[in-house]
């Protein structure tokens, strides 16, 4: 199986991402709720990027876009190809098939700098909002 990691920019092959605080951009009130374990809520959007509910593991995920949309959100960060270190556990919190690990060692990278095009965020809320859409049906 094929596990991604996005985030932190520069890394390289046999490196180790381990847990850390999440990035607080300055002037970014959702950064630093975030920072604070608190959500944010938008009127119309509800909340809005939570915090993580296991800031004591690494997020990893076999789904390639979604992995690039968290390397996106660290500004300019790199998308890896990443091998699990210790258990996986499932996540609960994704959409998405997500997996909670002690630490990940890259593989490769994948991408650097990743920048999402208007077109690639649009197919990725596509596929978020169907998601979310069958959760709450049940399906």
């Amino acid at each position: 199986m094929r596990y991604f990691h996005g985030g932190i920019p520069g890394l390289k092959p046999g490196d180790i991402i381990t847990p850390h605080p999440p990035k607080v951009v300055d002037g970014c009130p959702i950064c630093v709720a975030r920072a604070a374990g608190q959500t944010v809520s938008v009127e119309g959007l509800g909340p809005v990027d939570p915090a993580t509910a296991r800031p004591d593991r690494v997020y990893i995920t076999t789904d390639r876009e979604y992995g690039r949309f968290y390397a996106s959100k660290y500004w300019q960060g790199d998308l890896y190809v990443v091998e699990p270190v210790g258990d996986l556990e499932p996540s609960t919190e994704d959409r998405f098939p997500s997996w909670l690990c002690e630490a990940a060692r890259v593989r490769s990278v994948y991408q650097r700098c990743v920048l999402l095009t208007p077109k690639q965020r649009r197919a990725l809320l596509k596929r978020w909002t169907a998601a979310d859409l069958a959760a709450e049906s049940g399906a």
